[in-house]
């Protein structure tokens, strides 16, 4: 089921009922079921920034001071452009996936990423080209394969 909605999102759930060659009932079942244990997040469309103008893709490591975590992450949800942040180990603390319209305003949206008196300091990254889309139904795929067991 999960592929289908993959492949074909906007299916209706009598639809995928015949696709699958199941009842319509055990189809809303297993949605619903899908849903409420969290493996299916979100029904909202996926977005391609670049079709909005966002043709500049980039990842920021923020150093933060510490104990700054809560503060941070409110200033980083009011900046628009900041997709993504994700708490990290190793070199700095955060790491965002921020988009902008072309260089001049990704140093536009930098300078308000680090504006923050928090944000001790920042290393940035450029996206050249996106050789792998973001992908979970391999994923999903896998995890229905049970594990080998070595012997």
């Amino acid at each position: 089921m999960i592929e289908l909605l993959d492949t074909d999102p906007k299916v209706a759930v009598l639809e995928a009922a015949r696709r699958l060659g199941v009842a319509r009932g055990t189809v809303q079942a297993r949605l619903d079921r899908l849903v409420a244990s969290g493996v299916i997040a979100s029904f909202a469309p996926a977005v391609n920034p670049a079709a909005l103008g966002f043709t500049v893709t980039a990842f920021v490591n923020l150093e933060i001071r510490q104990g700054a975590r809560d503060s941070v992450t409110e200033h980083l949800r009011a900046i628009a452009e900041v997709l993504e942040a994700h708490t990290i180990t190793g070199q700095g603390d955060l790491l965002c996936r921020l988009v902008a319209r072309d260089n001049d305003d990704l140093q536009r949206v930098i300078d308000l990423l680090v504006a923050d008196v928090n944000v001790v300091r920042s290393s940035t990254v450029m996206a050249l080209a996106c050789v792998l889309e973001r992908r979970t139904l391999p994923l999903v795929r896998a995890s229905a394969t049970p594990r080998s067991v070595p012997h």
